[in-house]
């Protein structure tokens, strides 16, 4: 099968970016994600020859090809992203040098078009499955059960969230998850009786400092107050305070741990109550379900004469960490080298995007071709 740098395009690759950008695709504003899902759509089609399904969701549409023949290798991505509907207006998408900026550039719409060239570029695409989901920058809902459900039949999976510093491919994730606790007080007048108050403001603060100390920096538990909204007037005893918590884990004892002892929180003052909802939404993505894709990209690259890979672990979490929580092998990062994610600043570096879809174009054929395949297709996973 005849994979090479020529099957890839970087003028035909942004062209592409720039279409998918300048869909806006704000998480859960379900009209305009369901237009870019048809971009998306859209962009595959034209690729690959072949329709891609869009499977509705409440939070909008998924989009799902197939290449047919025996599932081999799902590539996951999102078209959703954080910045609201309007921000395409004062950041537009833009090529100067060997930068391109825009809303979702690099998370992740850089990566949608490295895995559909990437794709476009082999000359068989049998078992090879693209699922762009519509609500991974919301905790993925409405898409975790179809991306679980490709993974186990497909027995390998590769994400194109956005490479890591210096185009690191990203071996381990944190498990993710978060809480909101409310503290509910009862108001009074500051100035003429705040002691018939229950202030729960100055009980959330108790709780903020109880809640931060969860953290346990040797095992990589970050339990971080990032949130905290209080009060209704200058001169009112606060009756509610909300504090939300961000937690990153990388073991599932410690997800355990922190779920338990956010439970287990009362109030300092027993006059105010606590309510506290939350837990982990994604489970750690350890380093051993990413070695064995790890390996053949190795293989891979060795062979191609590309740059020996290097994987990093990082804290964020992906739809990566639902598909290697299943025992499927899985390799994240595969997508643009860029930064700014989340930020004003986001940008993808356009020297790399050719090289990037190239590998992994070599990686899907290793994959598909692989006589032992890479998992025990359609058996129940530990």
């Amino acid at each position: 099968m005849p994979v090479g740098p020529s099957a890839v395009s970087l003028e035909a690759m942004l062209a592409d970016l720039r279409r998918l950008v300048e869909v806006e695709s704000p998480s859960l504003v379900v009209d305009v994600v369901r237009a870019s899902a048809e971009a998306v759509a859209g962009c595959i089609e034209e690729r690959l020859g072949s329709p891609a399904e869009l499977v509705d969701g409440p939070a909008g549409p998924h989009v799902h090809w197939r290449g047919g023949g025996t599932p081999r290798v799902l590539l996951v991505g999102h078209h959703d992203t954080v910045f609201p509907l309007g921000t395409l207006a004062g950041r537009p998408f833009t090529v100067d040098g060997d930068r391109v900026t825009g809303p979702g550039v690099f998370d992740m719409k850089g990566g949608i078009v490295v895995a559909v060239h990437a794709v476009a570029a082999l000359d068989d695409r049998s078992g090879v499955e693209l699922l762009v989901t519509a609500d991974e920058e919301v905790g993925s809902a409405t898409s975790r059960s179809l991306i679980e459900e490709r993974a186990r039949a497909c027995g390998a999976t590769l994400v194109l969230e956005p490479a890591a510093d210096g185009g690191a491919v990203k071996t381990g994730r944190k498990g993710t998850g978060g809480f909101e606790v409310t503290v509910h007080g009862r108001a009074a007048h500051a100035g003429l009786e705040p002691e018939k108050g229950v202030n729960a403001l100055v009980e959330a603060a108790h709780q903020v400092l109880a809640i931060a100390a969860l953290a346990d920096p040797a095992l990589g538990t970050t339990v971080t107050p990032t949130v905290a909204v209080a009060g209704s007037a200058d001169n009112v005893v606060p009756a509610v305070a909300v504090v939300r918590v961000d937690v990153r884990v990388t073991r599932m004892d410690e997800a355990e741990r922190v779920e338990a002892a956010m439970a287990a929180l009362r109030p300092v003052d027993p006059q105010a109550t606590l309510a506290v909802v939350g837990g982990l939404n994604r489970p750690p993505m350890p380093e051993s379900a990413t070695a064995e894709l790890f390996g053949v990209l190795g293989r891979v690259a060795a062979d191609a004469g590309l740059a020996e890979p290097v994987g990093v672990a990082v804290g964020g979490g992906s739809d990566g960490n639902f598909t290697a929580a299943l025992g499927v092998p899985t390799l994240d990062g595969l997508g643009v080298t860029g930064g700014g994610a989340h930020a004003d600043h986001e940008w993808a570096d356009t020297t790399t995007m050719v090289a990037q879809s190239h590998r992994l174009a070599l990686l899907i054929e290793a994959i598909s071709t692989s006589s032992s395949g890479l998992w025990s297709r359609g058996q129940p996973q530990p």
